[in-house]
């Protein structure tokens, strides 16, 4: 992996960061490839129930550190990058993590698949409580 696809990731994972912060959900689905998903609460969503499930979550500031990022091949990456949320209304934190996997499009680096780990005040690592999302009727 040279400097300039690990510079491309982070600028990625930066404007995740920017476009969820500001409620841009078009720059937000514009990270993932096509056949993106997103899982946290206990699910794993699908690129096209993220609008859904960004509307129904809290809003406030993304934080995220510096992702470490291995090749997987020339075409695809896995990393893990820490998370502070910080909720606009009541500034109460979230903590934790994301395990994403990249691949490498025509369109450059895009994220194929991001999983959140919440950290608890009592030290455990888990996935989050349901989500007040409601999954369409199938």
């Amino acid at each position: 992996m040279t400097t300039d696809d690990l510079v491309e990731i982070q600028q990625l994972l930066a404007r995740y960061a920017v476009t969820i912060t500001r409620g841009d959900i078009d720059g937000l689905l514009a990270v993932f490839t096509p056949d993106g998903t997103y899982s946290a609460f206990g699910d794993t969503y699908p690129l096209a129930e993220f609008p859904a499930l960004v509307a129904a979550a809290p809003k406030g500031l993304f934080l995220t550190g510096t992702p470490v990022v291995e090749e997987s091949d020339g075409d695809t990456a896995k990393g893990t990058q820490p998370l502070c949320f910080v909720d606009h209304a009541t500034h109460d934190m979230r903590i934790g993590y994301y395990d994403d996997t990249y691949a490498r499009t025509a369109d450059g680096w895009r994220l194929r698949t991001r999983a959140m780990t919440f950290i608890r005040r009592n030290g455990v690592h888990d996935s989050g409580r349901p989500h007040a999302f409601g999954r369409p009727a199938v």
